[in-house]
């Protein structure tokens, strides 16, 4: 009986031996499982975040390229139409360097001995300094052989737009530069010059290391060449290419690398370095073809994974001890948090990528109002509501010599891609506006460059509008726009034609058109997002209703559009937003005051006239009890301008009229003088730089220069045929 007894509890201690062993086996297997997934799921989310680290930052670097390309493209017709005046395509390089924070200096390379007098070179260049004033000097030499610099040889060659090899500039700007290269040519289609722009790169290791995945993590940034041109090691930059810096690596996976990424390719792999340490890589493409750069996230395996094993042996030893209950519960536990860890980073990832997109979209809109609170003639307000986190709405304003420039547009389609033809239109829109005030040519120059490059087919419905604040001459262009509607006791809409939007024809005519705005007139201007605003049952908000809401609204430009919003608001109710939804609302206030004074005087295009005209300005102003020196400093500017139109306005032996008319008010004194001569806006001509001296500053523009400091406002028209200046000087100064 007892070895019975001692036969079944061998048997029993066996049994619970099995089932002690077969638990450890099952809590081994488990703890293994679970393993297996924790390191693939952490993987995965390694790779998801390296792969949006490479796409912000591409977005980034895009957005800065694209502004550059944008506007050099938009720059070279006007450097080609003034090429035989170097002073004047000098003055539009400066132009160009100062418009743009990205460029930090400007070049225009000449083919050998095209001036002779310079010899065999000639490179103007614009550097801007770090006050924001600009520096011109000749820096093409025999030390600065710029004929053979891959800059001015590769768009010589190809005829196209070229991205230059990172390099460092030693002669101009003295920093590491990346330069964008046009070929330029005269009136016969001959390469006579390369315009390049200089963008500075030193940003560039800012941006690419702003944000680690993990600590010891690093990015790295090469071009197309193989050069290094940011990595953690300042020493290497622009010092060693890749192959270089990685030639004495044991492990030649990172030879494949290198090739794979100066083809530009978009991949991973495993990398061991010389410590035997197992680091991952993963790199793609800056989606640019022309810059040829790529970009690589660098993670090691030990970082990655180490806080996973620290936690797996961990877990290894409490499952021994809990046995099948406790494998059970660490198994869920793990499992459930495989899945949050999932979607938590998958969210936190998409909300990182938008945010950055709405901060730099809305960071490009007007934000300040009132804009000109020390104006007594325009009031103006504008609102942009996107319909998802980024949206293609654009709007815009700014006053230049009396004139405001404003658009407002609609890009086809939504989100980030829309948000990028968006911030594209925007800068054009300012830098074609510098120097052309005819919203037709503006628009035109705009569609010629988008539609030459729209491989996405996006189009943007645009309406541009230049209101001249002195006369209320509104000239427009609308591209495929809803019309604006105009407020002044009874509200209308603007006529004008439709035309097709921006991006589709390169070779489209725009038509441009012209009205008279009244004082006290508002403008409101919409996109379709506002009329076409749907409630719950599908039913739209409509230009009926808009129109309906205009008729009884504050005609204040906050008030109006914030009424509107809260009109729609309340028709849509908790329908979903839809479209963005973006207004305008522009009211011009000029007030028309009693003229106290009016004398007008006729001369001919003869300098021997000059006296009639010191004399009439002196009796001006002795009417209107100016002191001399004031007296003095309005006929010294009134003389240069009617000067300057005596010897430009007519062809030489041509005899011309000039008249001068002198009106004042309670406010102000202007000075108007028509001609009949050659149209000529001195209003375009580049601000002169008096800080420098007298044989480093360009010859011309100091008589325009003059008259902008002696006068308080300079306004140009072209009006039936004549050339219109008006010259403004306000009276309460001679009070003071």
């Amino acid at each position: 009986m007892d070895k019975l007894k001692d036969v079944m509890k061998s048997l029993q201690t066996r049994s619970a031996l099995a089932i002690i062993i077969t638990a450890a086996v099952l809590i081994e297997g488990t703890s293994a499982v679970q393993y297996w997934f924790a390191q693939k799921s952490i993987r995965k989310e390694v790779q998801h975040r390296a792969e949006t680290e490479l796409r912000v930052k591409t977005l980034e670097i895009q957005r800065v390229m694209v502004s550059v390309e944008a506007a050099v493209t938009n720059t070279v017709w006007a450097v080609e139409k003034n090429i035989g005046d170097i002073n004047a395509a000098t003055a539009i390089t400066q132009r160009l360097v100062q418009l743009n924070d990205a460029i930090v200096g400007c070049s225009i390379g000449f083919i050998p001995n095209y001036f002779s007098q310079h010899g065999r070179w000639y490179e103007p260049y614009v550097l801007e300094k770090a006050d924001g004033s600009c520096e011109k000097r000749q820096i093409g030499s025999a030390q600065h052989d710029y004929l053979k610099a891959e800059w001015f040889e590769k768009p010589l060659q190809s005829n196209a737009p070229y991205w230059s090899e990172p390099y460092f500039d030693d002669a101009g700007a003295r920093m590491m530069l990346c330069s964008y290269c046009v070929p330029i040519h005269d009136a016969t289609g001959r390469i006579i010059a390369i315009l390049g722009a200089d963008v500075s790169l030193d940003w560039l290791s800012q941006v690419i290391n702003s944000q680690k995945i993990y600590p010891s993590s690093y990015n790295l940034m090469i071009s197309r060449k193989g050069q290094i041109m940011a990595c953690p090691v300042e020493s290497l930059v622009l010092k060693q290419s890749i192959q270089e810096a990685t030639s004495r690596m044991k492990d030649t996976a990172m030879n494949s690398i290198n090739r794979q990424m100066m083809a530009g390719n978009s991949g991973q792999t495993t990398v061991v370095d010389d410590n035997g340490q197992k680091n991952y890589v993963f790199y793609a493409p800056i989606e640019k073809d022309a810059l040829g750069w790529s970009m690589a996230v660098v993670c090691s395996d030990k970082e990655i994974y180490g806080d996973l094993r620290q936690v797996g042996f961990s877990l290894f030893l409490l499952m021994l001890a809990g046995l099948a209950l406790m494998g059970f519960i660490i198994y869920r536990t793990i499992k459930g948090f495989k899945h949050l860890e999932e979607v938590s980073a998958s969210k936190a990832s998409i909300e990182s990528e938008l945010k950055i997109a709405s901060g730099i979209q809305m960071a490009m809109l007007p934000k300040m109002f009132p804009p000109y609170p020390d104006r007594d003639d325009i009031d103006i307000y504008g609102q942009l509501t996107p319909a998802k986190a980024v949206g293609g709405d654009i709007f815009d304003f700014y006053i230049r010599d009396e004139k405001l420039f404003f658009c407002i547009g609609d890009v086809s389609g939504k989100g980030v891609p829309a948000s990028l033809v968006m911030a594209v239109t925007k800068a054009q829109f300012r830098t074609i506006s510098t120097h052309e005030a005819m919203p037709d040519r503006i628009i035109s120059a705009l569609n010629g460059t988008m539609a030459e490059a729209n491989e996405s087919n996006m189009f943007v419905t645009l309406f541009v509008g230049v209101l001249d604040l002195p006369t209320g001459r509104l000239r427009y262009c609308n591209a495929g726009h809803d019309a604006p509607m105009l407020i002044n006791g009874h509200v209308r809409r603007l006529k004008c034609q439709s035309n097709i939007p921006v991006g589709i024809m390169a070779d489209w005519q725009f038509v441009g058109e012209e009205t008279i705005i009244t004082p006290q007139t508002t403008i409101f201007l919409y996109t379709d997002g506002l009329s076409e605003a749907e409630n719950a049952e599908h039913q739209q908000f409509g230009k009926t209703q808009i129109a309906d809401y205009l008729n009884t609204a504050d005609r204040r430009p906050l008030q109006l559009v914030r009424g509107m919003v809260e009109a729609v608001h309340l028709f849509v109710g908790d329908a979903e937003q839809s479209d963005d939804l973006t207004m305008l609302a522009i009211r011009y206030t000029r007030q028309q005051l009693d003229v106290t004074l009016q004398k007008s005087l006729t001369l001919s295009n003869d300098i021997q006239e000059v006296p009639r005209l010191a004399a009439f300005v002196d009796e001006v102003c002795e009417a209107l009890n100016f002191d001399m020196s004031q007296t003095m400093n309005i006929n010294l500017a009134i003389e240069e301008a009617v000067v300057n139109v005596i010897n430009y306005a007519y062809p030489p032996g041509t005899k011309g009229d000039i008249g001068i008319e002198a009106v004042a008010n309670d406010e102000r004194l202007k000075f108007i003088i028509t001609d009949s001569g050659k149209p000529f806006d001195p209003t375009t001509r580049a601000e002169v730089d008096t800080s420098l001296p007298a044989e480093k500053r360009d010859i011309g523009g100091l008589g325009i220069h003059l008259v902008r400091r002696l006068m308080d406002t300079i306004n140009y028209e072209r009006l039936n045929g004549q050339n219109v200046l008006t010259l403004r000087k306000k009276l309460k100064q001679n009070n003071q």
